[in-house]
């Protein structure tokens, strides 16, 4: 009889657990500030994505196959930090690793008001990349961390929100900018912005810890290796993303779009369309339901957006790509951060964006070359035919891979 009530209390207690995490709040004061940090920083650097390419092919008159070497610089840069950075997250300080790579970040920006050549354009993007890098993996560190665990894709899709938010509008501001002025105002603008990020996370809170002597720096701390087949099939779709801030606005100017920026609002409408149900999907165990809609829907879109040249097409195509990727990168996310211990979080996050950074440079890279042999259509028929690349590789290998080595 007692055991039959012992029972009872405890199934008891595990529904009213479930239920309360089910409502545990979800925009706390850190979580909040985290986001706004990271969106700052984010708006700054997206206002130049778009902007470079118009710069130093109009102005420095650099050949467009050369413009991929100076787009790609920051994320070979972000490549070659990212494991460090989640190793260095794991260990010390996740608030001072984040303060101090934004501060640093902020100040590079000045070199740009000397890079009077493709050589010294590509070594400030470096430093960039490199100063991004760990300010980004810090921050989606302590993000995740603040977050009630029952509601972490949800939380992981709203602070992506910011970040991609910040991709779309960053861009749409910069095309006016850069024509309305030029482009040192835009820089101008661009340390503001990273000025004020920097000073928002300084009002982060977080645990204080001592570092972790007996971590050593060894593959397994600083890449999650049960993840690489999942890593690779990340590599189809972030090589598509890759192509669209760098490419977009020398494409909506060849189709004679007043504002190229346009496709950017859209863009952060679907995004933000998408975050409205995507991570409650996820959190409630359709992953890969959502992995695979979600490049289905991003295949379909590049397609389209290379197919048809009107501005219907051209906002349409940006709305479903921002849908599509809105969905993606929160549930590819959160695979990585299901596949790891609490503290390997940092080190989950750094492979999940080393494998962002490794496509995004791709895509900037070949891009380019793409773009200047054989049109900007090609590109995002190459993009299209990634992403569908991307759904098969997933279906037989990713969620194969998730399933076996799922821990929550």
């Amino acid at each position: 009889m007692k055991s039959r009530i012992n029972k009872n209390c405890t199934y008891k207690s595990v529904i009213l657990q479930q239920l309360y995490s089910m409502k545990a709040p979800l925009w706390n004061k850190n979580f909040i500030q985290v986001s706004l940090a990271n969106f700052l920083m984010a708006c700054s650097f997206n206002l130049l994505m778009p902007t470079i390419p118009l710069y130093i092919t109009e102005q420095l008159h650099v050949e467009q196959t050369k413009t991929g070497i100076v787009l790609a610089s920051y994320a070979i840069a972000l490549m070659l930090t990212r494991p460090f950075s989640g190793y260095l997250v794991d260990v010390f300080s996740k608030k001072k690793i984040l303060v101090i790579c934004f501060a640093l970040y902020t100040l590079t920006f000045g070199g740009y008001f000397f890079a009077t050549s493709v050589l010294l354009f590509v070594i400030v993007r470096f430093f960039h990349g490199l100063w991004w890098g760990g300010g980004t993996v810090a921050s989606s560190t302590i993000a995740v961390d603040v977050l009630p665990a029952s509601r972490r894709a949800e939380g992981i899709g709203y602070f992506g929100t910011f970040n991609n938010v910040a991709m779309a509008v960053g861009p749409f501001i910069a095309i006016y900018i850069y024509q309305a002025y030029n482009f040192h105002v835009l820089l101008w603008c661009a340390i503001s912005m990273g000025t004020l990020g920097t000073i928002a996370g300084l009002f982060i809170t977080t645990r204080k810890r001592k570092p972790i002597e007996h971590k050593k720096i060894a593959l397994q701390n600083l890449f999650l290796l049960n993840s690489w087949p999942i890593f690779l099939n990340q590599l189809f779709p972030t090589f598509a993303w890759g192509t669209i801030g760098p490419f977009v606005a020398q494409y909506g100017k060849q189709l004679s779009v007043p504002n190229a920026g346009i496709f950017f609002i859209f863009w952060a409408g679907g995004i933000i369309m998408s975050r409205i149900f995507s991570g409650k999907f996820v959190d409630r165990g359709y992953i890969h339901t959502v992995n695979i809609a979600a490049m289905f829907t991003v295949a379909a879109s590049f397609l389209v957006f290379a197919l048809f040249h009107n501005i219907i097409a051209f906002c349409a195509s940006g709305l479903f790509i921002g849908v599509g990727y809105g969905m993606m990168f929160p549930a590819m996310q959160t695979l990585y951060i299901n596949m790891s211990r609490p503290d390997q979080r940092g080190t989950a996050n750094s492979t999940y964006l080393l494998g962002f950074d490794l496509g995004l440079a791709l895509g900037m890279l070949i891009g380019g070359v793409i773009t200047g042999l054989l049109g900007f259509s090609q590109l995002y028929i190459v993009s299209a035919t990634l992403c569908v690349l991307g759904i098969i590789c997933y279906w037989f290998i990713s969620r194969r891979v998730y399933n076996k080595y799922k821990m929550v």
